[in-house]
């Protein structure tokens, strides 16, 4: 197993391509899929490592995001376009943890439109680029904790550790709308993944 550091501006699946030319290998595979605008930890195995990706223990993710105030995109990240703007009300550190709080433990989350989850054997990305809107069953999550780093004006800087298959992104709308106003996740960056870490 190597673990890359996942640069932006490039899918996962990019650094398997990449992998595979650099080492003269095809069996290369990544485990847990990053959007093309995050950072860091992409877990990445070679060889006969491939199949030991099923039994990895992936339990716990911990990113580090910021939450961009007051305007949301259709892909809930900077890639996309704008869908809304609003004001952004006064933040105090205190009405943010405490915000926060509500999101931590298990509970419901819809996987957003521009998301690998696939239905009916095609991605969901596919069906957002072609304008058609569908319907996903929401799915339970976990969030351990979210911890405030930094307020700087409209962006909240902040670490999740949480467990597989929650999208960070849904999570900073979510905050956006709890918080009064829209919001996009602007950066993303995990700093571990299961035993693998930055």
């Amino acid at each position: 197993f190597l673990v890359v550091d996942k640069p932006p501006g490039i899918t996962s699946h990019d650094v398997v391509a990449v992998m595979r030319a650099v080492l003269g290998i095809k069996k290369v595979g990544h485990t847990g899929t990053l959007d093309p605008f995050a950072t860091g930890v992409l877990p990445v195995a070679v060889g006969r490592a491939t199949r030991l990706i099923p039994f990895l223990d992936e339990k716990v993710k911990v990113y580090e995001g910021t939450v961009t105030l007051g305007c949301s995109m259709d892909t809930g990240d900077p890639t996309g376009k704008v869908l809304q703007e609003a004001p952004v009300p006064p933040l105090t550190p205190e009405h943010v943890r405490e915000v926060f709080k509500v999101f931590e433990g298990p509970l419901m989350q819809t996987p957003p439109p521009y998301s690998a989850v696939k239905l009916n054997g095609k991605p969901l990305y596919k069906y957002a680029r072609e304008g058609i809107e569908v319907s996903v069953p929401a799915r339970e999550i976990r969030i351990d904790s979210i911890e405030l780093i930094d307020i700087r004006g409209h962006e909240i800087d902040i670490r999740v550790q949480c467990g597989p298959g929650t999208y960070v992104r849904v999570l900073a709308e979510d905050i956006g709308k709890s918080l009064g106003t829209c919001a996009h996740l602007s950066a993303l960056r995990r700093t571990a993944s299961g035993q693998f870490s930055i």
